[in-house]
């Protein structure tokens, strides 16, 4: 090492910057540590190395010049000689008996252009991800991570991770003035580090290390780190070729109103799990080879995953989400979710996701008082505190957040390909007296009980997806008469896609819950949903809600002994898929499983091994493979002229009768229901065309489990007038059962 008398000590630093350098209480690092000139133009540089026994300024190819000792701490400092460039510099350092060559990160100026921050504090930045957070990149030759925080009313923000001992005294970031971002490329970082911020709040107190809001990836739980991970469609050359790709991969996959969508809601944890390894998740790769060929086989066209952003408890099934950014680490590497979704477009199979904008919870390594202050929550808990999940709600009024969550959006369909989100608690937001007593809650500036911002984001959220991706498709689940949730938000509503039928789901499992000998007085339970079934564009939900919390499963829910039990279920689905309305059925509903559902283990499988759970998956793929091929029963599902009565007030009977229409009239179906263990023979059901129609689907059939009942595959109608139709058949109705006949062809 050079005895270089520009090593002497530094005379510009005070004692107060020095202290607040040391004790990781400094604000404004970069205007301490790397390169600065001191007043003859002569560059100084100053590095932070706690630890350190000595220090090194490599330039160029001058010898090495080393650095005076500030303070035994670790605090170096170096005047360089004249006619010496600071540029490029490399510090090498003695870390006990070995030297290590490292790259200062105070000698990088600022990384994030003015441009992103301005949108980002307007509200306006439609890809926030792209700049906050952490982003592994190159910067003038030299690779490391770039990290950048939100963080306004912090007083110093650092980075702490594997790269720095988990030191926060080490990485104090720089405060971009404009907008309150903290940001600093660290060399030594790179993917695979974790990581937290360590914060100070707005009186210099200490704060809970937090992980990022925009992190892409975490660690499984309990721990609670961020990970470094790269985007790698951050480009737009790259965002557009993968675009196109999945376009040209996902052909078979539709989302539109007139499409068969048959929605198969999976709880990814719990699908299946491997007992013989501890009772494992199955990982992404697995699911590939598990899942997809299961719903491929039984003929859904969507699958629909609870919310796999990273989570605390297990039990919360996902919807308390605290890296809203990172797909769980519980099923492995982000790369695997789109490798996952990938492979279902392959399948001819769209992904939808849940996505939970509606609260997040309080855990302190998360969101909650992020800096000190309600940062993404409102400071009034009567609107920033959900009374029944214990959560928080976010300030939906606020431009980051509103630019966090509707980023947020657009990166699972951008980055991940997702073809559509499920928003969850859609309610919620709408009103802010949702669950609350007069006085517990804040009108809005009109007085009412309208959350303007929320409705603002969501149409902001669905009109922004629109533009990005015209096939993405958007669900809420909403369960009030809010009018408009699936209007277009340039004629004031919503601009959902599809909204789940909370009525029609809590209407028609009443009813089937009944003892048929009761029934009769309850048929408006099956017919009322038709009042409204057209007001909005539906989607049809025997969802995870109905089969949880001491509910039972759906088998559970049907009365009378084993067969009838299965009877009854059988026959509700046929209803429910000859029903106006898109399908969405929850995993396990579809083989009768009998317990209720449980997060922590597998589906009953075995349950498969027997006849009468065998029959409910045949009866359930067949009814998907018949939606499918079956213009009538998808094509109009939005549309009041696809639907008509034939028999609607049969209370003596309890049996039903409805036609669907497609375009092309002649294609009709009609869906005739006995909601009785009684077998009728004979009935008269009137028909729009006259010839031989052909029983596509008979709930009663033995190849279901049932007793085979029925009218040996087809019945010829005859010149008898019944139900204002010139034409009538006389069918066999089976017990317990749904019959979907088709049209003359």
């Amino acid at each position: 090492m050079r005895d270089d008398p520009e090593s002497t000590p530094d005379q510009a630093i005070n004692e107060q910057a020095l202290a607040a350098i040391i004790g990781g209480r400094h604000g404004d690092p970069f205007a301490v540590l790397g390169p600065h000139p001191d007043a003859d133009g002569r560059t100084r540089i100053r590095a932070w190395l706690p630890g350190a026994r000595a220090a090194e300024v490599l330039t160029g190819t001058n010898p090495p010049l080393a650095m005076a000792r500030i303070d035994d701490q670790g605090l170096f400092t170096l005047r360089l000689p004249p006619g010496i460039d600071s540029a490029g510099y490399r510090l090498r350092v003695q870390w006990g008996d070995d030297a290590v060559l490292i790259d200062d990160p105070y000698r990088f100026g600022p990384t994030i252009e003015p441009t992103d921050i301005w949108l980002h504090a307007e509200g306006r930045h439609e890809r926030p991800y792209g700049f906050l957070g952490a982003h592994p990149c190159t910067l003038g030759g030299t690779p490391g991570v770039r990290f950048a925080l939100w963080a306004p009313n912090a007083t110093r923000v650092s980075v702490v991770g594997d790269f720095n001992a988990w030191n926060d005294t080490r990485h104090p970031m720089r405060r971009r003035p404009e907008a309150g971002v903290w940001e600093i490329f660290i060399p030594a970082a790179c993917a695979g580090d974790r990581y937290k911020f360590s914060l100070l709040g707005p009186q210099g107190e200490a704060l809970p290390w937090h992980a990022d809001p925009y992190a892409r990836q975490a660690e499984f739980r309990p721990a609670t780190a961020s990970v470094v991970s790269a985007l790698p469609l951050q480009d737009p050359q790259g965002r557009a070729a993968r675009s196109a790709a999945r376009t040209a991969s996902r052909a078979a996959v539709a989302s539109h109103r007139e499409a068969p969508i048959s929605i198969y809601e999976v709880h990814p944890g719990s699908w299946r799990r491997v007992p013989g390894q501890g009772n494992r998740f199955l990982s992404w790769d697995e699911l590939i080879d598990e899942l997809i060929p299961y719903v491929a086989d039984m003929g859904f066209t969507h699958i629909e995953l609870l919310p796999v952003a990273e989570h605390p408890f297990d039990g919360s099934w996902g919807y308390q989400p605290t890296a809203l950014y990172a797909p769980t680490a519980r099923l492995g590497e982000p790369a695997g979710l789109q490798r996952f979704v990938d492979a279902c477009h392959d399948a001819g199979i769209g992904v939808v996701l849940d996505w939970v904008p509606g609260h997040f919870p309080a855990d302190a390594h998360a969101l909650a008082r992020f800096d000190g202050t309600p940062l993404y929550e409102h400071a009034d808990p009567r609107e920033g505190w959900h009374p029944d999940w214990q959560t928080m709600i976010y300030n939906f009024g606020r431009h980051e957040v509103r630019c966090f969550l509707a980023g947020n959006a657009r990166y699972w369909v951008e980055e991940f390909g997702i073809d559509g989100l499920r928003v969850d608690a859609v309610a919620s937001m709408l009103y802010r007296d949702y669950s609350r007593e007069q006085g517990q809650w804040v009108p809005n500036r009109d007085g009412g009980r309208e959350n303007y911002e929320a409705i603002s984001l969501m149409q902001e959220v669905n009109a922004s997806l629109g533009r990005t991706d015209p096939a993405v498709v958007t669900i809420a689940e909403e369960s009030t008469a809010w009018p408009g949730v699936t209007q277009a938000t340039s004629a004031g509503g919503l601009g959902f896609h599809y909204k789940w039928n909370m009525g029609w789901m809590n209407d028609t499992l009443r009813f089937i819950a009944r003892d048929p000998a009761h029934r009769r007085y309850h048929l408006d339970e099956l017919s009322f949903g038709l009042v409204y079934a057209f007001s909005e564009n539906f989607v049809l939900p025997i969802s995870h809600d109905e089969v949880v919390h001491g509910k039972g499963s759906l088998l559970g829910k049907m009365p009378g002994d084993d067969w009838q039990r299965f009877a009854n279920l059988r026959a509700y689905l046929g209803f429910m898929f000859g029903h106006p309305g898109k399908k969405l059925l929850f995993m396990g509903s579809e083989f009768a499983q009998v317990r209720e559902w449980n997060h922590d283990v597998s589906l009953d499988w075995h349950l498969l091994a027997e006849g009468a759970h065998a029959g409910v998956q045949h009866a359930v793929r067949d009814l998907n493979r018949l939606l499918r091929t079956s213009p009538a029963l998808h094509e109009r599902d939005c549309e009041p002229d696809g639907f008509e009565w034939i028999i609607a007030d049969d209370r003596e009977n309890t049996v039903l009768a409805f036609a669907r229409h497609a375009r092309a009239r002649a294609t009709s179906m009609l869906v005739v229901c006995n909601f009785t263990p009684i077998v009728r023979h004979g009935y008269r059901v009137g028909v729009p065309h006259a010839g031989r129609w052909q029983e596509r689907f008979n709930s009663d059939a033995a190849h279901y489990g049932g007793s085979g009942v029925g009218n040996f595959g087809s019945v010829a109608s005859d010149a008898v007038p019944m139900h204002g139709h010139a034409q009538s058949l006389s069918l066999t109705l089976p017990p317990l059962s749904t019959l979907i006949l088709g049209a003359p062809e």
